[in-house]
């Protein structure tokens, strides 16, 4: 589809600017087809048209080439279209001789014939009335003015105008000013009746960042207050508003976009200051090797930001100064030269360098950076040994020994497959007995005995090794003579051990042999056939000692019988180890074994299994199933034959024997009922030998109760045991004669306690030890005087239970078992008992003491009982609460109770 498009007229005439158009350019894109009018700096008293070009779109993804499509105008005589797609005008055009029809252009395809078409449609405005603007890339002193379009036109078209679309007003970056900088004029056709204020709204004006663009509001002239920078903003998209005194709108704002004009103001910078890249070595000229790249921050579509690359330096210039270059434009660094060869120069460094305004060294910025180019190894050196012969020496019979060190040179890089040697061999060794290994540290051959070698077969060997590496040569490198050496290897003889042989040596033999036989002669060879030794034996091993040999000749006698069933002899196999030494230096032994099998005579006789059985008193049927082991095999053993034997005479009463097979018989009761107790049978046994033996063994048999499942009771069980009645009964005497024991031992412990107990309360109070005289520091004093033992006035019923003292004994100082009287009475002479002593006592230490104190004191002591024979002293001034009483007996106990008597024994007054 194509689409039909009309020009714009634009006028730029209030300035009264006579710029007429010189030629108008069509551009060609993939969606579009655009033509815009050129401005020429010479001024011409006339009109200035400016046309554009509405987007006509084009079929999607359509290319047209230019030079392969022709342009027609159907104005021929104003204006021409040339085959770049350039329209020009063909004479001075006015504006009142302007055509009313509208200019088609049409472009053709040479190649398709497809063809495209467009108009541009001229239309008559009035200059005060049209939207003006001017695009010279540097701002002038006369400052551009951009006029509001009017709402109503008295154009012919007679049709209400769309807005303006206003061109980009562009402003170079990093402006030096003055500041502020007009950029352009904002004028109404409305301010020719009533005053307007002008201003603008957006980003870099009343939103962030703030201050950059300012508004005269009553001029309308737009500036810019600092220098821009586009690295930071590209452009600016702000709105111009007009309104009266009174904030009413009198135009429909209008776009008005500020591209940043982009200077050559950053220098390119590389991505990486060092880079590095690899090459394998002898690589054909434009091998790529690797790719830098820098960025810069100037406009990449403009010149500011295209860079081109070159190579400043190469370090070494070996082989030649030129081994690289580089794309000026991507930085690809590709291979030009040949000769790279890593064993000669292993490294080079490049210095690069990128520039901006495409490279042009007088206006552009540079930058620099550095390429270190590592040349990789391949394995265009093969391995070649350091001489040509290598000699070694190993003893016969050893394994696992290193014979001699191969040593190889390669000039590629260490510790990689290309340097890693691999040896193999390749003659003098038919029967593998050689292999040669890698060091991996020295990359050295190690040649290395696997397997053993005789002397008496092969003295020398002489070995051919290559060498080569783990990864095969390059192309058209080939190994070397050197890669191939000898190596000769010299066999030492030592001394060898001997052997026997067969080994084991097996031998068949009748059992029952006599000692003193000549078994066999068992020798041993010497290898060492180019030694004079002689070779002597002994024995090392025989388990049942039943072998002699001679050490001379190795002739092998018994000293004792061969038994087939001893324990020695494993499967009728007996085995003796024996040794065989030579008489080199060192001396040199082998061992040898003998196996003896041994066969079979009948020379065991049989024996009854089981031994021990047990059977029910009635055969309910009830019967034991027996047989017979026999040491020998058959036909020296089974079948057997079983008989009971005739004595005593009770067995064949009691017991029947019946054979079951060949191998087994049954054992029964023959009569009904038979006491329980342990019985022995004799039965007679026969085996099949060519010279049968015999044998009675005995068949012990445990009669008993049975269950109801047939099983023996437990009684019975224990005595299966082996113990009878007699000794079931005697065990039970025995335990119940110990219990009596222990239990008179303990009435006998009880009594002697109670015994000890009664002497001690018998034992008169003046040997009781709680009479001895306890001396006190002091008695009065204070609390000093509570600094001493009250457990001696302890009462004896508080230390020894009343339960077990004898009754009628009874101690003077114990308390009454009967009831007593608040105020117990006392006897006209009491006796003070040991209580009374010991008070008596410490009052006359107490009286006759120099350093006692000269007062009376409280004195504290233990709790005395009820029971005690001195009165209560809780009431002193009551004189009748013992008046009846005799206190006299207080003047004995010293100065300190004296008053007490005179209370108490006085008369009333």
């Amino acid at each position: 589809m194509l689409r039909r498009c009309q020009w714009v007229p634009k006028v730029a005439a209030q300035r009264k600017i006579r710029h007429p158009p010189s030629r108008v350019f069509v551009k060609y894109s993939t969606s579009a087809l655009i033509i815009q009018s050129s401005i020429t700096r010479r001024r011409i008293r006339k009109p200035l048209w400016t046309f554009c070009l509405a987007a006509c779109l084009l079929p999607p993804f359509v290319y047209i080439p230019s030079g392969l499509v022709q342009f027609e105008c159907s104005n021929p005589s104003d204006f021409r279209i040339d085959a770049y797609g350039v329209v020009y005008a063909a004479r001075t055009l006015q504006h009142s001789v302007l055509p009313a029809s509208p200019l088609q252009i049409k472009a053709s395809d040479t190649t398709t014939q497809q063809q495209w078409v467009t108009q541009v449609r001229d239309v008559a405005v009035s200059l005060k009335s049209q939207l003006t603007y001017a695009v010279p890339p540097v701002m002038s002193k006369d400052v551009k003015e951009i006029a509001f379009p009017s709402r109503n036109t008295d154009s012919q078209l007679k049709r209400m105008k769309r807005d303006w679309v206003i061109p980009p007003i562009n402003v170079p970056e990093n402006s030096r000013g003055p500041f502020p900088q007009e950029l352009v004029r904002i004028r109404s056709d409305h301010d020719k009746n009533r005053s307007l204020r002008y201003s603008v709204t957006g980003p870099g004006a009343d939103q962030p960042p703030t201050g950059i663009f300012i508004i005269d509001p009553i001029s309308g002239e737009l500036s810019v207050n600092k220098p821009l920078d586009r690295e930071h903003i590209p452009n600016f998209h702000l709105r111009a508003h007009a309104v009266d005194l009174n904030g009413n709108q009198v135009e429909n704002p209008i776009d008005i976009v500020i591209n940043v004009i982009d200077m050559n103001d950053n220098r390119p910078e590389f991505t990486h200051q060092i880079w590095n890249g690899t090459v394998p070595e002898g690589s054909k000229p434009g091998t790529f090797v690797m790719t830098v790249t820098s960025v810069d921050k100037d406009d990449p579509k403009t010149a500011n930001g295209m860079l081109r690359y070159k190579i400043l330096s190469q370090n070494p210039e070996s082989p030649t100064s030129n081994m690289f270059t580089i794309n000026n434009k991507t930085g690809g660094i590709i291979t030009v030269a040949a000769g790279l060869d890593r064993e000669k120069v292993p490294q080079y460094t490049l210095i690069i360098q990128a520039t901006d305004m495409e490279g042009n060294p007088m206006y552009g910025l540079s930058n620099t950076a550095t390429a270190v180019i590592r040349v990789t190894d391949i394995n265009d050196n093969p391995p070649e040994f350091t001489a040509e012969t290598f000699f070694g020496e190993v003893p016969e019979n050893r394994v696992n020994v290193i014979v001699a060190n191969l040593t190889v040179t390669d000039k590629d890089q260490p510790n990689t497959p290309a340097w890693n040697a691999v040896y193999k061999i390749t003659g003098g060794d038919p029967t593998g007995r050689f292999s040669v290994p890698t060091d991996p540290t020295t990359n050295e051959g190690l040649v290395t005995v696997v397997k053993p070698i005789d002397y008496e077969i092969s003295r020398t060997y002489v070995l051919t090794v290559e060498a080569r590496n783990e990864v095969p040569l390059a192309r058209g490198i080939h190994s070397p003579r050197q890669s191939t050496a000898t190596v000769s290897i010299r066999v030492i003889d030592v001394n060898e051990s001997p052997y026997f042989e067969p080994n084991p040596k097996l031998i068949k033999l009748e059992e029952g042999m006599i000692p003193e036989t000549t078994l066999t002669t068992f020798t041993a060879q010497d290898p060492d056939r180019f030694m004079q030794q002689t070779i002597r034996y002994s024995k090392l091993s025989d388990p049942a000692n039943w072998l002699r040999i001679d050490p001379n000749t190795g002739r092998i006698t018994t000293t004792a019988v061969l038994d087939r069933e001893s324990p020695f002899v494993k499967n009728s196999l007996y085995n003796a180890t024996f040794l065989a030494s030579d008489s080199g230096v060192p001396p040199a032994s082998g061992t040898g074994t003998l196996q003896i099998f041994l066969l079979d005579i009948n020379d065991n006789a049989p024996k009854v299994f089981p031994q021990e059985a047990e059977i029910c008193e009635k055969p309910e049927p009830n019967a034991i199933n027996i047989t017979a082991l026999d040491g020998d095999l058959n036909p020296n053993a089974g079948p057997f034959a079983f008989e009971l034997a005739h004595r005593p005479s009770d067995v064949r009463r009691n017991w029947t024997i019946t054979r079951i097979s060949g191998d087994y018989a049954q054992v029964s009761l023959k009569i009904g009922f038979l006491e329980s107790g342990i019985y022995e049978i004799p039965i007679i046994i026969t085996d099949s030998g060519n010279l049968p033996m015999s044998n009675t063994s005995y068949l012990r048999i445990k009669v008993c109760q049975c269950d109801i499942n047939g099983d023996c009771t437990d009684q019975q069980h224990i005595m299966a045991a082996g113990l009878g009645t007699g000794a079931i009964i005697s065990i039970l005497l025995c335990i119940i004669i110990l219990l009596i024991l222990v239990l008179m031992f303990v009435v006998w412990m009880k009594r002697r306690d109670k015994e000890r107990q009664a002497k001690q309360l018998l034992i008169d109070p003046e040997d009781d030890v709680r009479d001895n005289i306890l001396k006190y520091d002091e008695e009065g004093g204070g609390e000093e005087d509570q600094d001493y033992d009250l457990s001696q006035l302890q009462q004896p019923d508080t230390i020894e239970p009343d339960a077990i003292k004898p009754v009628g004994i009874r101690r003077l100082d114990e308390r009454p078992l009967h009831p007593e009287p608040q105020y117990p009475m006392r006897s006209a002479a009491p006796h003070p008992g040991d209580i009374g002593d010991f008070i008596n006592e410490g009052l006359k230490a107490a009286d006759n003491d120099p350093t006692a104190p000269p007062y009376d004191s409280l004195l504290v002591f233990d709790y005395e009982g009820s029971g005690s024979t001195a009165g209560s002293l809780s009431s002193l001034n009551s004189s009748s609460s013992g008046g009846d009483q005799d206190y006299d007996y207080l003047n004995d106990w010293g100065p300190r109770f004296r008053k007490l008597a005179d209370m108490y024994g006085g008369s009333d007054d």
